[in-house]
């Protein structure tokens, strides 16, 4: 399975998990998950569905109705209602556990984020501090490619990376506040609030940026999920 489609099947079983949504409701919800940039048509989440089906992962609620896309002329939506069966329970379960490489990669970490208040809190530490690894090691090759390109491109190309280098050390800062009260909350210490008002922290050009700020071009900071305490 593909990077891109074991995202999505996260993303529905993890959804579903909640409660069963027919097709269009799963579908305005991925989209608000998964960000309006990556906007998901019936051509991809239905093949995944069908698939997840087939595997035995979802059963269907009214499979003997037909679908029929939902249209500006027709307005249908469909009947079928898309609900976990018990190995599709265990497969989210799994897929929630997993803390290895893939779990800190930009669209599955968005995801698993997203459904951090159903994961084990050493689960969360270790997706956690593996996506801050992992952008550390992205800061270190920007600044040596910004150093660089002041070399060799015009200013709008220097802008275009720096851009880039301080939405990556804007989240690297957001990461350390969460481990940092991930850490708290283990120990039983009061830590700092995500995202909370401990003032301006410098970027690389020295502007003032709220620590937590979330950048739009980045992960879905405020996606739908469940919050990050403790059920």
């Amino acid at each position: 399975m593909g990077r891109r489609s074991g995202v999505l099947e996260f993303a529905v079983l993890g959804l579903l998990h909640d409660a069963p949504m027919h097709g269009y409701e799963l579908r305005k919800r991925l989209n608000i998950l998964l960000g309006a940039l990556r906007a998901l048509s019936y051509g991809t989440l239905y093949p995944c569905l069908k698939s997840l089906v087939a595997q035995g992962f979802l059963v269907e609620d009214n499979p003997d109705v037909e679908y029929v896309p939902a249209t500006a002329l027709n307005g249908k939506r469909s009947k079928i209602v898309y609900r976990l069966s018990p190995e599709g329970k265990q497969r989210f379960e799994e897929l929630l556990a997993d803390s290895g490489p893939e779990a800190w990669e930009d669209e599955r970490f968005g995801v698993h984020f997203a459904f951090f208040g159903q994961t084990d809190r050493a689960v969360r530490m270790r997706v956690l501090e593996g996506r801050r690894s992992r952008l550390e090691e992205r800061l270190e090759r920007m600044r040596s490619s910004l150093a660089r390109a002041r070399e060799r491109f015009d200013d709008y190309t220097v802008e275009l990376q720096r851009h880039g280098l301080e939405s990556v050390e804007r989240e690297v800062r957001w990461l350390n506040e969460l481990i940092e009260t991930e850490r708290a909350n283990r120990t039983g210490r009061t830590g700092p609030a995500t995202g909370g008002a401990a003032g301006p922290q410098k970027t690389s050009d020295g502007r003032g940026q709220e620590i937590g700020s979330p950048d739009p071009a980045g992960p879905p900071y405020d996606r739908p999920g469940r919050s990050s305490q403790e059920r």
